[in-house]
């Protein structure tokens, strides 16, 4: 990854990846050089303590030509000194008091990334799986990018098509999808307009109307 080229990267680095670097570190912990931020919060009842370090210009690896990264590092303990969380990111972006913050929440997103859309893509209706069998040369290349741009399709039309998120709101995404198979099946539908006009349709009479009780409600 060439960061002359604009390929910026923040990525996790720990000692066991990347041991030269955490010796960088340990000479500015000797000499009380690491700059440090602590900030609390509360989530529920529990008051956390996000304790931030950072540093500048190490090498992310042995050798003249290694490239130079900025390092931060978050811990977070509770009220008993716990450590509940650790983790370290390098960065092709200078850290400072300003941002590091903002840094290590970019970094933590990617976690979210991993385990929730991942997660959507392999059990919520794309059957998208680690399953490199598809063919000898591009086809499993081919299946994914497909199965992204639907997932992309589909996150767009979430955001801004108000009938979509009406037909979502019902049933479950694995259920929603199984909609159109059925309908395309049996029903001809000339555009999608016509074929989410026709779901909408259907699904009103089970939606009652705001401030009509249901029957059996006591007055």
């Amino acid at each position: 990854m060439d960061v002359a080229d604009g390929c910026a990267f923040l990525f996790v680095c720990l000692p066991p990846s990347h041991p030269l670097l955490y010796e960088w570190v340990a000479v500015f912990e000797r000499s009380g050089g690491v700059p440090s931020l602590v900030k609390t919060r509360l989530t529920g009842t529990q008051r956390l303590t996000d304790t931030y370090r950072w540093l500048n210009e190490l090498p992310l690896r042995d050798g003249a030509d290694a490239i130079k990264v900025g390092w931060c590092e978050l811990t977070t303990t509770n009220t008993a000194g716990d450590v509940l969380c650790r983790n370290a990111w390098a960065s092709s972006e200078p850290v400072t008091r300003d941002n590091v913050v903002a840094l290590v929440a970019a970094g933590r997103s990617r976690w979210k990334i991993e385990n929730e859309n991942n997660d959507t893509l392999k059990t919520k209706g794309y059957h998208f799986e680690h399953n490199y069998g598809h063919g000898k040369q591009h086809l499993a290349a081919l299946l994914t990018s497909l199965n992204l741009l639907a997932f992309l399709a589909h996150t767009v039309l979430d955001l801004l098509d108000p009938r979509y998120q009406a037909l979502r709101h019902v049933p479950s995404r694995q259920t929603f999808f199984g909609h159109p198979r059925a309908l395309t099946r049996y029903l001809l539908f000339v555009s999608w307009d016509h074929l989410f006009d026709f779901m909408l349709e259907a699904l009103e009479p089970a939606q009652p109307p705001p401030g009509r009780r249901s029957r059996g409600t006591r007055r």
